[in-house]
């Protein structure tokens, strides 16, 4: 397959040969990334002026790939990495956070525009946010503790509305392997003062292997209210039924027998996830002055979640509540411009979850029955200093966590049923430092202290027992990078190294009986460098060609334990399972003057230690994807597009989403063989111009 990609690199660049027209202004990504404005640290700048380590996904990113999820657009971005372990379930790893994941979303913070979806427990149910949620991705990706709360894995804000609202009905339809089916429906009406966005999505999968089955329903309401030119009203309404069969990890030997099958007893339990989620949410933001501005949001949500497993029928009833409230000030003395933020941030949860014994699918006995009330709080602040081309960033928050677990299985309760645990951090700064060397080239250092503590589903082990000892995680992380454009913006790159330093690093441990359970493995060292390039090879019509741009995405990561001993065991200076060591990820994309369009996606992945004694790997995997597509205008507005591709073209046998530290040797997760998907979408119908009130 090596001998694939050069020829598809060397087919690039030959189009450069032809390529001789002078650079005119476009929407490749190029110049998108440079210039597009984007919210991280509160900022509102362009990359270009940021001094943290932010990266951004966008329609361009997210429109190369079929429209079942937003992983593969996500795994452009250099230092991460998003999984399917089966369809619905999702693991997103930054930076090697997925240590600390067997499945869902931990350390790191994520919030639906200015709703924190991450809850209190730590937990963030990604698998409830559709793909046509996400009109854009901005990700943080390390420590960003000085406005987004604790966590070392970095913080995701994801921003579901488009910047320029116009009425309209969107229909999309699609299908695929594995008798897949995504059906979309959005309706926009209103004006520029009175926006309403009503959208349905339907999903469902037999999957790729046993036990693999999903449907996915949600539907969703994002309303804004300008009652002035001061004031501004939002809410967002959203309500998600997703169910999806578990198969459960395999040994080597039955990977290598059959890839596709499910764990034996996945089947004869109905293993499976049964989750519902709603959720509400109302953002006020208010100019007071000129120079001041107030960002408040309140929340509430509710999720439903049943998991048959293969030792225990879980039932879990997590309702919570929050808000985060945010003061702006800016002002400009002479050539210094100045901005302040300062807020707060809270959540509070009242969680119940009920074991019984899983008895061919159905509840038998019950073994565990806990309350779990959880509450936080993050008081922040942050100084943004511009002055000459040079941009300084001085940030820090302070954070308070308590859970309180009680045993209501062993009643009366007592003092011994009723345990508490409670987190302070100290305060972890963040400092930048960004040098703008010319119009279009910048450099910045970032200094940023993480702080971790446990979630609950990290003190609390799969068999219903509360831990104790387990400490947060605390470190600090050093950057150094460089973005910028060149040759008239038609070179855009972005790279960055870092040296990270952790300290009690929370890993997973998985016994004989398959119960999950996380202890502290000293400290590790995780450094690496990271880069992202494209490049606009013709910016100009030239025969067929209207448009033709080439990206690369690399990431280097030397994850290893400096120190860390587990019984008798001795893993200091091996490599942290989990993490590739080497990821590449490069595309093409081709744009026609017939309205034809043309993507090749080639993802590449180093092996993968799965164990900390660096005796079991993930063997290395090469993958090449291809979307083809017909955009046709059928009126000023009214668009139809057709489109086909493939996921997995040559059909690799490969793992993905494993299991790390896992007992019996049940590792491995098989991913999907090739996939082949087209669908239908019809843009604006209907749609007139927006009344300006």
């Amino acid at each position: 397959m090596k001998q694939h990609f050069l020829v598809l690199l060397l087919s690039i660049g030959s189009l450069r040969l032809f390529s001789q027209a002078p650079p005119a202004a476009d929407s490749s990504d190029s110049k998108t990334l440079k210039e597009i404005v984007i919210k991280a640290y509160e900022q509102n700048r362009t990359l270009s002026e940021v001094a943290a380590p932010v990266v951004i996904t966008g329609p361009s990113q997210l429109n190369r790939f079929s429209n079942m999820s937003i992983l593969p657009a996500l795994n452009i971005n250099p230092g991460v990495s998003m999984e399917e372990r089966s369809p619905g379930s999702y693991r997103l790893n930054i930076r090697g956070s997925s240590l600390r994941s067997p499945f869902g979303v931990r350390d790191v913070k994520i919030y639906l525009d200015d709703i924190p979806l991450t809850d209190p427990s730590g937990n963030t149910y990604l698998n409830q946010i559709s793909f046509y949620n996400v009109q854009s991705a901005e990700i943080i990706k390390g420590p960003a503790g000085s406005l987004y709360g604790a966590s070392l894995g970095g913080a995701m804000l994801i921003h579901t509305q488009p910047r320029q609202f116009d009425q309209g009905i969107d229909l999309d339809y699609s299908l695929g392997s594995y008798v897949t089916n995504n059906l979309h429906a959005d309706i926009r009406f209103g004006s520029d003062d009175r926006q309403n966005d009503l959208g349905f999505t339907h999903q469902s999968s037999n999957g790729y292997r046993q036990q693999t089955q999903m449907h996915r329903d949600i539907g969703t309401w994002a309303t804004t209210l300008k009652s002035s030119d001061k004031q501004e009203l939002k809410a967002y309404f959203s309500y998600g039924s997703l169910y999806y069969q578990t198969p459960g990890g395999l040994t080597k030997a039955q990977y290598d027998s059959n890839a596709t099958q499910a764990r034996p007893g996945s089947i004869a339990a109905q293993a499976a996830i049964f989750q519902k989620n709603f959720l509400i949410g109302f953002t006020n933001i208010y100019h007071i002055t000129d120079k001041w501005q107030n960002s408040t949001t309140v929340y509430g949500t509710y999720t439903d979640f049943i998991n048959p497993g293969l030792r225990v029928y879980e039932y879990r009833k997590e309702p919570h509540f929050g808000g985060r409230s945010e003061f702006q000030y800016k002002d400009q003395f002479g050539e210094l411009q100045f901005q302040f933020n300062a807020g707060v941030e809270y959540q509070k949860g009242f969680f119940n979850t009920r074991d019984y014994g899983n008895k061919q699918g159905v509840a038998d006995s019950l073994e565990t029955d806990n309350n779990i009330n959880l509450w936080q709080y993050m008081i922040f602040s942050q100084v943004d200093l511009r002055y000459k081309g040079w941009v300084l960033t001085l940030g820090g928050s302070l954070n308070k966590s308590s859970v309180e677990f009680i045993n209501l299985y062993t009643l009366p309760a007592s003092p011994s049923t009723i345990q508490t645990r409670t987190f302070e951090n100290k305060l972890p700064p963040h400092i930048g430092l960004l040098r703008k060397l010319t119009e279009t080239l910048s450099a910045y250092i970032n200094i940023a202290r993480g702080f971790s503590t446990p979630t609950t589903a990290e003190m609390l082990s799969s068999d219903g027992m509360f831990g104790t000892n387990l400490q947060p995680e605390d470190g600090m992380d050093y950057e150094l990078g460089f973005r910028g454009s060149l040759l008239h913006d038609r070179l855009y790159f972005d790279f960055s190294g870092f040296l990270s330093h952790l300290h009690n690093t929370i890993v997973q441990r998985i016994d004989t009986n398959g119960v999950y359970y996380y202890v502290n493995a000293g400290s590790t060292k995780q450094n690496g460098i990271e880069v992202y390039i494209s490049y606009q090879l013709v910016e100009q019509s030239i025969g067929p060609i209207n448009s033709a741009k080439l990206f690369l995405s690399y990431a280097y990561h030397d994850f290893h334990y400096s120190s860390f001993e587990q019984l008798n065991a001795d893993y200091s200076g091996n490599k942290m399972p989990g993490v590739a060591p080497h990821t590449v990820v490069a595309g093409l994309d081709l744009y026609f003057l017939q309205n034809f369009y043309f993507n090749a996606t080639y993802n590449y992945s180093a092996s993968i230690d799965l164990n900390d004694a660096n005796t079991v790997i993930a063997s290395p995997f090469q993958l090449f994807g291809a979307r083809i597509g017909y955009r046709k205008p059928l009126s000023k507005k009214f668009r139809m597009e057709f489109f086909a591709g493939a996921d997995n073209l040559f059909n690799v046998k490969y793992s993905l989403g494993n299991d790390f530290n896992a007992a019996a040797g049940r590792y491995y997760n098989a991913a999907p063989g090739r996939n082949l998907y087209a669908g239908i979408i019809l843009k604006d119908l209907f749609i007139k111009s927006t009344p300006h009130s």
